[in-house]
């Protein structure tokens, strides 16, 4: 699977460089155009999940670790995380965008049966691992409600009412605009709570978050080394990354207000890694201090991952009803 995964990977950048090249100028409009604002919060709260909130602070001491992983040798921890999460994968995002948002109408290939019925079956396991993700995540975070590591009936029922609140919220565009706004808001606010709380405490200085901001430069000075898998959990990301493209890339293209093909690349690109950015830096902050999250600052991640999950569980039920909405109509 990896030589299979690298070839795709390859293919998605060439495909990337000659839509540049070929219609890097030409202007995109989605079925539903929103002001860039909107689409950049549609695009950043649809397009991560639970993981961007809960993964971090349980992946920084395995990347530390090169005694059991020596591949992660050649940077630091955070440029790292940032890599896995951030700037060139969201190319992915981008492909797929374009060719729903300009392609699609004219082929209308998603429209083929088989097509159509592989589509819905990615979406609905792409659901189930993300309720999956949540569900396995909460005990880490909220093991005041269990004993930390067992999954107990609350956790089921927060996942229960993440669904719901999914498909009630997927019954109208409205709330999909309501939502991201909603989670962006909520995500920075996030950030600014535990920015301040490491950064603005008696032993810590604000000069030390640009200290470890600094990090990050390490992923752009080996970005290369981030383009094919480097072991099997980076292959784990990539895989995870090329099945959500599919469908974030159908959802955001109903969104594009008019932005030039380049620019949605740009957009895709730099927007959604600066708070990423930002936020892994703060998370590393407290992992390579030892600063404890427990209680509050648990409570406020989960909220807001909880969110992102809503957001893009609701993303993939309004494409799988869309879809199969549009398969009654055919027939």
């Amino acid at each position: 699977m990896t030589t299979w995964l690298s070839i795709g990977i390859l293919f998605t950048f060439s495909a990337i460089a000659f839509v540049i090249y070929r219609w890097g100028n030409m202007q995109c409009i989605g079925v539903t155009p929103v002001r860039k604002f909107t689409f950049i919060a549609i695009l950043f709260t649809s397009g991560l999940d639970v993981g961007l909130i809960m993964f971090p602070l349980t992946e920084f001491a395995g990347y530390a670790d090169l005694a059991a992983s020596p591949e992660y040798g050649f940077t630091n921890p955070l440029a790292i995380e940032f890599g896995f999460w951030a700037c060139l994968i969201w190319a992915f995002y981008f492909l797929t965008c374009f060719y729903f948002c300009v392609i699609e109408p004219r082929v209308k290939y998603f429209e083929i049966p088989l097509i159509k019925f592989i589509n819905n079956l990615v979406i609905i396991g792409t659901c189930a691992f993300t309720a999956y993700l949540l569900l396995t995540n909460l005990p880490w975070y909220l093991p005041n409600l269990g004993d930390g590591e067992s999954l107990v009936s609350s956790f089921y029922l927060i996942v229960f009412m993440v669904i719901a609140a999914a498909v009630y919220s997927s019954t109208s565009i409205k709330y999909v605009r309501y939502l991201s706004l909603a989670s962006t808001w909520l995500f920075f606010g996030l950030i600014a709570l535990m920015w301040s709380g490491a950064f603005l405490g008696e032993d810590s200085s604000v000069g030390e978050f640009f200290n470890t901001f600094a990090l990050i430069g390490g992923y752009f000075a080996n970005m290369h080394e981030f383009v094919l898998p480097m072991n099997d959990y980076h292959e784990f990301y990539l895989f995870w990354w090329f099945a959500w493209s599919i469908m974030i890339g159908q959802f955001t293209s109903r969104f594009v207000g008019g932005m030039k093909t380049y620019q949605v690349l740009l957009a895709m690109m730099v927007f959604p890694s600066i708070p990423i950015a930002i936020w892994f830096t703060v998370l590393y902050y407290y992992s390579a201090n030892g600063i404890d999250t427990t209680g509050f600052y648990n409570l406020a991640m989960v909220i807001v991952g909880i969110t992102f999950v809503i957001n893009s569980l609701d993303s993939l039920v309004r494409l799988y009803t869309r879809a199969r909405s549009r398969s009654f109509t055919l027939t």
